[in-house]
């Protein structure tokens, strides 16, 4: 998983389609290292002198916590931002807010609908900015499922990741990984839900470097055979929730259940970016199961995000 030594520093994260093969293996290698470390009670104050600005337009548990706690380990501070707090809530525009929190920060990080507007922030802002989640996009949370399995089957290179449900943000940053660690992904959605072709098509010409397998396809039970890894989302996304109906019918085939994973590698292990619905699309016999390693992946966003801090702030 070692690749060559490469700088970072200041470099945004918007989806990792943006980072190398060798940077992703960097920023894998060093969150190992950090969850050591955290883990043995070895300080790492990498960041010592530094914040964080983080704006927050969609509420969340995983990514809020992880965050600021991850800042505090490093040695930074960490700075909550809600649209209230900030007058681009209020129609300022990106650019002047992107060029004064620059004087402020040494980083932000940012979880918003609007995909653009991050790029237009990266864009103008002068320190680096980090995704921590947009429609197009969720790069950190596609980090930390990395960790995750490669702990459970140490090794990504050749091993075949399904992803069952809304071809959404997280399939497209499931797809971007495995394209940069050589893991074979197949996102299995009902049709009309399928991943944004353009996305799709940036993947499979970045896997031709690491030799993955990259395909959109809408028989869930053929998709899952022989799968090491399944995993899913929820049904209707943020902004989706008027759907919520409408969509438990569409997706009701493609349910991870005791029929299905029955398709899968025996040792498959299960991953949920979380919050989840159980019931719907996952049951709660699979999710709260002995294949299910839903915590490890939650706790590990910890890890991965404070790789990603210290290696673009630092």
């Amino acid at each position: 998983m070692k690749g060559t030594k490469i700088n970072v520093t200041g470099k945004d994260l918007l989806t990792l389609l943006d980072y190398s093969p060798n940077e992703v293996a960097q920023l894998l290698e060093e969150a190992f290292a950090l969850k050591s470390a955290q883990k043995n009670g070895e300080p790492h104050q990498h960041l010592a002198g530094k914040s964080l600005g983080m704006i927050f337009e969609n509420a969340s548990t995983r990514t809020r916590v992880s965050f600021e706690v991850g800042m505090t380990q490093l040695g930074g501070h960490a700075l909550f931002l809600s649209p209230r707090d900030l007058q681009i809530g209020r129609g300022e525009p990106v650019v002047d807010t992107a060029n004064v929190l620059s004087r402020y920060l040494d980083g932000i990080m940012i979880r918003t609908n609007s995909h653009e507007m991050v790029a237009e922030l990266a864009k103008h802002a002068s320190v680096p900015v980090i995704n921590a989640l947009t429609d197009a996009f969720h790069p950190c949370q596609a980090l930390a499922d990395l960790m995750t399995i490669y702990e459970q089957k140490q090794t990504l290179k050749g091993l075949k990741l399904v992803y069952m449900g809304d071809g959404n943000n997280v399939a497209h940053s499931l797809l971007a990984a495995g394209a940069k660690v050589g893991m074979n992904v197949t996102v299995a959605s009902p049709k009309g839900y399928e991943v944004d072709k353009e996305i799709l098509a940036r993947a499979k010409e970045a896997a031709k470097e690491t030799g993955a397998h990259i395909e959109a396809v809408h028989d869930p039970k053929a998709a899952v055979s022989g799968a090491d890894v399944i995993y899913t989302d929820v049904w209707a996304s943020m902004g989706y929730e008027g759907e919520q109906s409408e969509r438990e019918k569409v997706f009701a085939p493609f349910q991870v259940n005791e029929e299905l994973i029955s398709y899968a590698n025996p040792e498959f292990i299960f991953l949920h970016c979380l919050p989840a619905h159980r019931g719907e699309e996952v049951t709660a016999s699979v999710i709260d199961g002995t294949h299910s390693f839903v915590y490890d992946q939650a706790e590990n966003r910890l890890h991965a995000q404070k790789a990603v801090l210290a290696a673009v702030m630092g």
